[in-house]
């Protein structure tokens, strides 16, 4: 075969290959009208100047100024966040003394509370007579808004899923092991499909695969879960595959990496649906919790994305 002809094929080869990646991970045709949804962490919950946020701060002494009275991980914070048009809420779980999951985040009681100590030193009758709202400040403690406001307000788990039987929830296992896995089983075994399937669970690797040894299509997030599932997407999804390591998953990830995901966003979001797995998009880097909290930032937001967007003010944004 002559020189000229075979450089003819394998220009023809390269040119074809490029134009099936671009077809195949573009969207050029598909609805761009398809609407976000939102999902509101914490419910509506008391903000704070994120950038200042490490690990291990006390968040409750560090809130702006209050613009609402609402408390995280409260039940009330819940269904004023579903009211204002939230499609799913995310709460913190602990295992208690009694082997009971209470929905409360920080590592130490004191933090926000008149407590001491960990969730797992109390029982849940204990915990519920503690002051969630006692610790908050916005002014480094001169006052104390909603000291004395908040007591009896931690919920257990089963609560909440009495009290919202059909909405949307992300449950963040916080400070779990595998003991708080099987704990959690307790609550799930006998929930029918359809309702466990509205529930994502994240957070403590050794609780997540407990879980997903009880019941493989349970939609789990960790972080070691979600960074092999995206290396093997990345080196496959040009071709449309969708690896199983990231079926039936939930992925957070910064919209600024978003874009290098294949198929970013449409076809991305639409594989992930075929597959049980929500896509949410956050503010930021993803270490800490930034969410898409001001009009503006909904500016980020690509045209015709249908996943999820994190927020911690669905007040503001779903106006």
């Amino acid at each position: 075969m002559k020189k000229g002809k075979k450089r003819k094929i394998v220009f023809t080869v390269i040119v074809l290959f490029f134009v099936f990646v671009w077809v195949n991970n573009t969207s050029p045709f598909l609805n761009k009208s398809k609407e976000y949804k939102l999902l509101a962490h914490r419910g509506l919950a008391q903000t704070f100047d994120i950038s200042t946020v490490e690990w291990d701060t006390n968040t409750a002494r560090i809130i702006y100024e209050p613009e609402h009275p609402y408390l995280e991980n409260t039940l009330e914070s819940m269904q004023v966040a579903f009211e204002y048009g939230a499609n799913s809420v995310e709460l913190d779980i602990q295992l208690t003394k009694d082997k009971k999951l209470a929905v409360f985040h920080d590592y130490d009681l004191s933090m926000r509370t008149d407590g001491n100590g960990s969730v797992s030193d109390y029982t849940m009758e204990e915990l519920k007579r503690l002051d969630v709202g006692y610790g908050y400040t916005a002014d480094n403690g001169e006052t104390y808004p909603f000291r004395g406001k908040g007591i009896g307000l931690m919920p257990e788990l089963k609560e909440v899923f009495e009290t919202f039987p059909d909405k949307e929830l992300l449950i963040h296992i916080n400070h779990g092991d595998t003991e708080t896995g099987e704990i959690l089983w307790t609550y799930l075994a006998d929930m029918p499909t359809e309702r466990l399937n509205q529930i994502t669970f994240y957070g403590n690797n050794d609780a997540l695969q407990y879980l997903r040894s009880q019941n493989p299509t349970v939609r789990v997030l960790s972080m070691k879960m979600l960074k092999s599932a995206l290396i093997k997407y990345e080196l496959l999804g040009w071709t449309g595959y969708i690896p199983k390591e990231i079926h039936n998953m939930e992925i957070h990830i910064p919209v600024k990496y978003a874009k290098f995901l294949w198929g970013w966003p449409n076809k991305f979001v639409e594989r992930m649906d075929s597959v049980n797995t929500k896509v949410v998009i956050v503010e930021g880097n993803g270490k800490r919790s930034e969410g898409f909290d001001s009009e503006d930032s909904l500016n980020d937001i690509p045209e015709g994305y249908s996943g999820y967007v994190w927020t911690n003010r669905i007040d503001i944004i779903s106006k």
